[in-house]
């Protein structure tokens, strides 16, 4: 039986998902399909796309992969194409492809603060997948959505989206960028049924933060990096985007989503 006839939270949705190849942008494709949607993938590394599929196959749902990459041109519109193609509706758009400490280990200066990054590392974050792609997505999706008077758009931004940092700067930018974004969409498209929001994470346990994660070994910096004492997880990420994206969040438009251990709610780090 499949998760439709379950009755799942999203059970009939179509979902596309962008970054679904690994980290939270897996998690969700997995967790939406096994929620009744149909799920539409996209990253650039087909094989673990098909990871991903085959566990949404093998707990009964349906999707889609579209192995591509975000910053080329015409990919945004390749995506939607396939998901309007296959399924004939687009309910839900997961923005979550995007970049984290790990690209600043192999892209020196994209994670630095402003006075150590030059303008083609600035261009490199703000112009790319991080914000650009986001853009492509929401433009490619958001005329089906308006046409059916539904849809539910849920970005992955960051806590570092409502707080500042001491290096990332480009980082920070598009991230505080989306936040703003979220809530401009959210005024302007709710008298035509369509709601945007975003969640903000804190550190996950993913690739994107892998030269940070070993910080959590050590008792004292992990309290002094996080309220809670650990790292976030993929799945914990995918929850909050389930609601954002579920009819469950109903009355949510032009929120962020703070899913971050407690970091913003405190004024200082503490052990």
């Amino acid at each position: 039986m499949s998760t439709e006839d379950n009755g799942g939270r999203v059970a009939g949705k179509v979902a596309v998902i962008t970054g679904a190849s690994s980290g939270i942008g897996r998690a969700s494709f997995e967790l939406l399909g096994r929620e009744g949607a149909k799920v539409v993938g996209t990253a650039r590394r087909e094989e673990k796309l098909q990871e991903a599929l085959d566990a949404v196959e093998a707990a009964g749902g349906e999707g889609l992969i579209v192995p591509a990459d975000l910053e080329q041109d015409d990919t945004a519109d390749k995506v939607i194409k396939a998901a309007i193609d296959k399924f004939g509706r687009i309910d839900i758009l997961v923005c979550n492809a995007g970049v984290g400490w790990q690209y600043g280990e192999e892209h020196p200066g994209a994670m630095a603060a402003i006075h150590e990054a030059s303008l083609e590392n600035w261009r490199d974050i703000v112009g790319g997948v991080d914000l650009e792609g986001y853009f492509t997505m929401i433009h490619a999706a958001l005329p089906h959505m308006l046409e059916q008077e539904s849809g539910a758009i849920v970005s992955v931004a960051s806590m570092a989206g409502l707080t500042g940092l001491y290096d990332a700067h480009a980082y920070t930018a598009t991230k505080g960028a989306l936040v703003n974004l979220t809530r401009s969409m959210g005024i302007t498209y709710a008298k035509q049924g369509v709601r945007a929001n975003c969640v903000c994470p804190g550190f996950i346990d993913t690739p994107l933060i892998e030269p940070a994660i070993g910080l959590f070994s050590d008792d004292a910096t992990r309290w002094a990096m996080v309220p809670m004492g650990r790292a976030g997880t993929a799945q914990e990420m995918a929850n909050a985007i389930l609601f954002l994206g579920s009819d469950e969040s109903s009355y949510c438009t032009g929120t962020a989503l703070l899913a971050d251990g407690g970091c913003n709610s405190r004024s200082f780090p503490g052990g």
